[in-house]
C-alpha cells in the first residue's frame, strides 16, 4: 500500500474504503496477498455481474488468444465483432422486436452517454437534455452535465449546461407526482422550458441511492418525450445486463427507448465495452463523425459473446435471478424492520437506508473487517448498496447478509438514532 500512497493521485477513491492488496479471484470471492478471502458484494460498481473469472468466458478468450485473434481494430470488421453483433441480435433484439442499430463509441460508460447525447442534439437540432436529481451519468463533461451530484459536478471546473434536472420519480415523496409536473412544464409555452433533445434517466438510480422508479412512471415519461419530439434515453449501464432480473431493466414497462446506453457488465468479464442500441431512423452520424480509437475491443467481443450465449439465450438465468433476489430482499426487510432503516431496489440492486448517513460508512466498514466488500451510494453516502454477482451461490448470499447483520450489531446495537421517516423515498432529507 506504500506505493498506491506514494505514487497513485489523491482522486483515488475505492482503495480507502478497501486498503488492502487483492491478488486473486473467483466467482463471488476475492483474495488478498495475506491469503484472506472477502466475499464480493460490489462486482466492480456491477461490472462483473457473472462473477470474478468466470471459467466460460475465461475460456473463450483464452482460446482467442491462443489462435492469435485481433486485438485491436479500431471499427475495422473482425470475426470476434461479427460474432458479437450476431448475438445482440439473436439474444436481444429479436425476440424484443427491437430493429436497433449498435453503435460503438469508446469503451466506457460516460462514452455510450456522451454518443448518445451528441446523437440526440444533432437528430432534433436542439441542445437541452432533460435528467433528473440524484442521475448519475458519467464523470466526463457531456455526461457530467446530465448528473446531479454536486461534488462531481465541482469537480468540472467549468459551467455544466444545456441540461436541467427535473425531479425523479418519488423525489418529493409518494404524494407528488413528477411525472406530471414534467408533462406540465412541457405542454406550458410559457414555462421556460425549452424543448429538449432529449430526456435521460435511469430506471433505478445506483450511484444516487438505488432510487427506483415506478414503470408507470417511466411510461408517462416516454410517452411526454414522444409527444415533443425528444428522444427518450434509457442509461442501463449499471442496472441493464441482468441486474435487475431480465436482460434490460425497462423490458417488464412496455416502453421501447429511442437510445439505450449499455457498458459495465457487456463484457461479462470486467474487459471495457460499450454499445449505444439506436432506433434506425435516429441512426444519423456521418461516417467518422463519431470515433474513439478503443472502440473496438476484440477481448470483449469475445467475453460478451459468450455471457449473451450462455445466460441470456433462454430466460432460465433470469428467473434463477428473481429468486435470489427475493432472498436478499427479505433479510434486508428483516434487517431493516429491526434496526429502523428503510429498504430500497429491484433484482439484484438492492440497499439500506440509514437515518444518519455516517452508519452506512462505519457499517460498510465494519463488514470489510469481517470480509465483505460492499460500498455506500447516495447524496451522501446513506445508502449501502448491494451489487452481488448475479450467480452468487445462495449459501454466499446468506454469509454476506449474516456478515451485514453483524455489522449493524456492532455499529448500531441500539437500532436507528432517529426515525427512518424522516427520510423520503429517494433518500433525500425532508
Amino acid at each position: 500500500m506504500k506505493i498506491i500512497e506514494r505514487l497513485e493521485s489523491g482522486v483515488r477513491s475505492y482503495v480507502r474504503s478497501f486498503p488492502t492488496v487483492f491478488t486473486t479471484a473467483h466467482g463471488s470471492e476475492i483474495q488478498d496477498e495475506s491469503g484472506r478471502t472477502y466475499l464480493d458484494f460490489f462486482a466492480g460498481a456491477g461490472a462483473l455481474n457473472y462473477g470474478h473469472n468466470h471459467p466460460a468466458l475465461r475460456d473463450a478468450l483464452l482460446a482467442y488468444l491462443t489462435d492469435g485473434g485481433v486485438t485491436h481494430s479500431l471499427d475495422m470488421a473482425t470475426r470476434a465483432k461479427i460474432g458479437f453483433l450476431e448475438e445482440i441480435e439473436r439474444v436481444l433484439l429479436a425476440p424484443r422486436e427491437m430493429d436497433h442499430r449498435v453503435l460503438f463509441p469508446g469503451p466506457t460508460g460516460t462514452n455510450a452517454v456522451e454518443a448518445a447525447l451528441k446523437l440526440a442534439r444533432k437528430v432534433t437540432g436542439r441542445s437541452r437534455v432533460i435528467s433528473f436529481t440524484n442521475a448519475f451519468h458519467g464523470m466526463t463533461l457531456g455526461s457530467l452535465a446530465a448528473t446531479g451530484n454536486r461534488t462531481k459536478r465541482h469537480g468540472a471546473g467549468v459551467p455544466l449546461g444545456h441540461t436541467v434536472q427535473l425531479p425523479f420519480d418519488g423525489y418529493f415523496g409518494g404524494g407528488v407526482d413528477t411525472a406530471e409536473q414534467l408533462e406540465t412544464l412541457l405542454d406550458d409555452s410559457s414555462s421556460g422550458l425549452d424543448k429538449p433533445a432529449a430526456i435521460l434517466l435511469e430506471t433505478i438510480q445506483a450511484e444516487g441511492g438505488v432510487n427506483v422508479a415506478r414503470p408507470e412512471w417511466v411510461r408517462r415519461v416516454a410517452a411526454a418525450a414522444r409527444r415533443h419530439g425528444a428522444l427518450f434515453i434509457v442509461d442501463d449501464i449499471q442496472v441493464g445486463c441482468g441486474r435487475t432480473g431480465p436482460f434490460f431493466s425497462f423490458d417488464e414497462f412496455g416502453v421501447e427507448p429511442d437510445i439505450v446506453c449499455l457498458s459495465k457488465s457487456l463484457s461479462g468479464f470486467g474487459l471495457p465495452l460499450a454499445v449505444v442500441l439506436v432506433r434506425p431512423e435516429f441512426d444519423r452520424f456521418s461516417p467518422g463523425e463519431h470515433n474513439g480509437t478503443f472502440r473496438g475491443n476484440n477481448h470483449a467481443f469475445v467475453t460478451g459473446t459468450e455471457a449473451l450465449r450462455r445466460f441470456w439465450a433462454t430466460p432460465e438465468f433470469a428467473r434463477e435471478t428473481a429468486a435470489k433476489a427475493d432472498l436478499v430482499g427479505a433479510r434486508l426487510d428483516d434487517l431493516a424492520a429491526r434496526h429502523g432503516l428503510g429498504r430500497r431496489g429491484r433484482g439484484m440492486i438492492q440497499g439500506l437506508v440509514f437515518p444518519d448517513a455516517e452508519d452506512a460508512g462505519r457499517i460498510s466498514a465494519a463488514a470489510f473487517r469481517r470480509g465483505l466488500i460492499v460500498e455506500t451510494a447516495g447524496p451522501d453516502d446513506e445508502v449501502l448498496k448491494l451489487l452481488p454477482p448475479l450467480n452468487t451461490p445462495d449459501e454466499q448470499l446468506e454469509r454476506g447478509l449474516d456478515l451485514i447483520e453483524e455489522s449493524l450489531a456492532e455499529v448500531m446495537p441500539r437500532g436507528a438514532t432517529r426515525p427512518v421517516d424522516e427520510l423520503n423515498g429517494t433518500g433525500v432529507k425532508r
